[in-house]
């Protein structure tokens, strides 16, 4: 079998009078319908607004980078809890995505013009998954930052993965692993003081 046909990679080359123009990439699909991104997005930055134990209010950021040759555009991301004395619970509601990242929203990031329209947000809770899908799909070449609510901060100290993984658009589409935001929580240290 040959390695064009198995991926099912097209190239559309254009010949112009001076020769040939940019070629196109489209998404790599397989023989049974699986859609791959060509280079896929990646987890730029995992950030939290608060790192002691117990905090209500907080908001854990995850920035993805959609290349420009990504091949296809961003459905959905999940983001599952690997590690963690305890399972982290949501307000699913209050989950936000904008193009840009933290830092440079400079606190705009929830303007009108900046946000992403979002499909279903919903959790598993066997998994300890959050699925974060978007309507319509993010197109290549753009940043943009999740914004997810827990309802508080864990209530033990410690480290807490949560791996982030992104899906291409397509009724079969085979998730691309980017990484682990990695949030380091702590007990709250006025009180180390009355111990």
């Amino acid at each position: 079998m040959r390695v064009a046909t198995l991926f099912g990679i097209t190239l559309s080359l254009a010949i112009g009078i001076g020769g040939v123009t940019v070629p196109v990439t489209q998404a790599v699909q397989l023989r049974d319908g699986l859609v791959y991104f060509v280079q896929p997005p990646k987890l730029v930055e995992a950030t939290t607004t608060y790192k002691d134990v117990n905090v209500w209010g907080g908001t854990y950021y995850f920035t993805i980078n959609v290349p420009e040759n990504a091949g296809e555009s961003l459905q959905k991301v999940t983001i599952a809890q690997k590690e963690g004395a305890e399972n982290i619970r949501y307000n699913l509601d209050d989950t936000r995505a904008f193009v840009g990242t933290r830092d440079a929203c400079g606190g705009l990031c929830l303007r009108k013009e900046t946000q992403l329209k979002l499909g279903s947000v919903t959790n598993d809770r066997k998994t300890r998954t959050v699925i974060v899908n978007f309507d319509p799909p993010v197109t290549p070449g753009q940043t943009i930052t999740i914004a997810l609510r827990p309802v508080s901060n864990p209530s033990f100290s410690g480290v807490y993965l949560l791996g982030v993984t992104a899906f291409p658009v397509g009724e079969k589409s085979h998730g691309q692993f980017l990484g682990f935001g990695r949030f380091q929580f702590y007990s709250n240290r006025g009180s180390w003081w009355f111990r």
